[in-house]
């Protein structure tokens, strides 16, 4: 059975967006990504997992997100998932944002390796 399905990925990262949207993103984060597992913002700031656990639930919280043009590139144990982001913050212009996320199995349990956003430009 393959857990590294554009279903089963797609779900982690609504539910990875649920949660910044309650601002909890570190408790989920922290326990989704691998331990020497990095974000990449698009900012050019490379987070890895204690810091992003440790700053995500400070973070103002998204008001409201969307996920559009989604795509698989997957691989024997590892798969990556490619989509555009619009997300909204109370106040600020909305962000939106091509995301690529890394998953692998990692003891059987689907793990966050690398998260990527790049800016999308007019």
């Amino acid at each position: 059975m393959n857990d590294l399905t554009l279903a089963n990925l797609l779900e982690r990262e609504h539910l990875g967006w649920q949660s910044l949207c309650r601002g909890q993103g570190g408790d989920f984060y922290g326990g989704l990504m691998t331990p020497d597992a990095v974000m990449v913002l698009v900012n050019g700031v490379v987070l890895d997992r204690s810091t992003i656990a440790a700053s995500l639930n400070a973070a103002p919280p998204w008001t409201s997100y969307r996920i559009t043009d989604e795509r698989l590139v997957a691989s024997t144990g590892a798969a990556a998932l490619v989509y555009r982001a619009t997300a909204h913050r109370s106040g600020q212009e909305p962000f939106e944002a091509l995301m690529s996320s890394v998953y692998c199995l990692v003891d059987g349990r689907i793990r966050l390796a690398l998260y990527q956003q790049t800016t999308v430009t007019h």
